[in-house]
């Protein structure tokens, strides 16, 4: 199936969403902060890279600019998975190349399902 990549520094949400993806049938790459979520991106070039916004290193705000300045990831989809809700947050992430916005807390299933439309396009 896909390459995804997880980008998350909170272990628990981290291992929920492995688990659903690798069910999903994907093949799964993780990181714990953003500086290194963005070498494990240049290194695999995933299909789909699900990226908090909130991490040390680098927030996934920074890591979405970064990865749409490069022509190499104009195929990758980018799914923000955040605890921020605010409207302008949305518009922020949206505005920075996200082709995605899920806020926690989220429903695994309702994850799944996004990120299968996202991949599928």
């Amino acid at each position: 199936m896909a390459i995804v990549l997880i980008v998350e520094d909170d272990e628990d949400v981290r291992a929920l969403v492995v688990h659903r993806l690798k069910q999903a049938g994907h093949d799964v790459l993780v990181e714990a902060d953003g500086e290194a979520g963005l070498a494990a991106a240049r290194q695999s070039v995933p299909d789909l890279v699900i990226l908090d916004w909130m991490m040390p290193r680098r927030n996934g705000l920074e890591v979405c600019f970064e990865l749409r300045a490069d022509e190499a990831f104009a195929n990758t989809r980018i799914l923000m998975l955040t605890a921020k809700a605010q409207e302008q947050d949305i518009e922020r992430a949206l505005s920075a190349g996200a082709d995605d916005y899920v806020v926690k807390p989220f429903s695994s299933r309702e994850l799944i399902a996004r990120a299968t439309a996202l991949l599928s396009r």
